[in-house]
């Protein structure tokens, strides 16, 4: 795996010359984000060595290099699922090839169910911790310890000083942004009303199929992580209607001028801030 951390890392910087410190992972419904980078350079994701393919629907499968509200990012314009049959090691492969390159920080968005009974599709929700109701994780196996420790602290995954730059962006623009514990189950079915209400007990806000496998290997390898997610729909049993994926793709869409003012803002203030 080292092996084929470096031969990615290499392709890329040739690719893509100044590696930024900065890289966003975008999730369902929220690529466009994307499409915004200036002076873009666009690598698709086959290109890459040993990046697996996206197969998850409008997950574009392309890392886009550029300007975002005039700061350096790298974007992952989609995202590797366990539930597409990847090995954990291979979801969490773009974050070790990030570490390779350079990047400090990782910021990570998703589309979520709502499991908070106060929450409403189309919410913005700032992670604030995650329960990963899976059993699986990135790290299982022989650990490289130049890399990160063998056993790592989680206790403060979500940066603290990532998320109060977004709350002070969700301000200045306008925005309520909630802040909550997303619970991460392995899809594709979408949850149970039974898996909802353990997980509601257990304390979640959101829950959806990705993020905590990145966020994971992210905190190994020493990388700042913030993760926001959109709250797509409420999640299963709360409402009397049945969840599909054509709800989830539409509600991010509907919030995608929102949803890009505030990530260019955060952006805009860590990069700023040196934070």
């Amino acid at each position: 795996m080292k092996r084929e951390i470096e031969e990615a890392a290499a392709y890329l910087r040739a690719r893509v010359g100044e590696v930024p410190k900065l890289a966003l992972v975008l999730g369902s419904g929220l690529g466009g984000l994307a499409d915004e980078v200036e002076e873009a350079v666009v690598v698709p994701y086959g290109e890459i060595p040993h990046f697996p393919v996206s197969t998850a629907p409008v997950h574009a499968g392309r890392l886009v290099a550029g300007r975002l509200a005039g700061r350096r990012v790298l974007v992952m314009q989609g995202r590797f699922h366990f539930y597409e049959g990847h090995p954990m090691e291979r979801v969490a492969f773009p974050v070790r090839v990030f570490r390779a390159l350079g990047v400090e920080k990782l910021f990570l968005t998703n589309a979520a169910g709502g499991a908070n009974l106060g929450y409403a599709p189309g919410d913005f929700m700032l992670i604030s911790d995650h329960i990963n109701l899976t059993g699986q994780n990135p790290c299982i196996g022989p650990n490289d310890d130049s890399t990160g420790l063998r056993f790592f602290d989680m206790s403060k995954a979500y940066d603290p000083e990532l998320r109060a730059i977004a709350r002070r962006a969700g301000k200045e623009l306008g925005l309520e942004l909630r802040e909550g514990v997303y619970a991460w189950f392995t899809g594709p079915s979408f949850e149970t009303p039974a898996e909802i209400r353990l997980a509601r007990t257990l304390g979640a806000d959101a829950v959806g199929m990705s993020t905590v496998p990145e966020v994971i290997a992210a905190v190994h390898c020493g990388l700042r992580v913030l993760g926001i997610s959109c709250v797509t729909n409420m999640a299963a049993g709360i409402l009397d209607q049945p969840i599909t994926g054509e709800e989830v793709l539409e509600i991010s869409a509907r919030r995608r001028p929102e949803f890009s003012a505030l990530v260019r803002r955060i952006v805009e203030l860590a990069v700023q801030a040196g934070r």
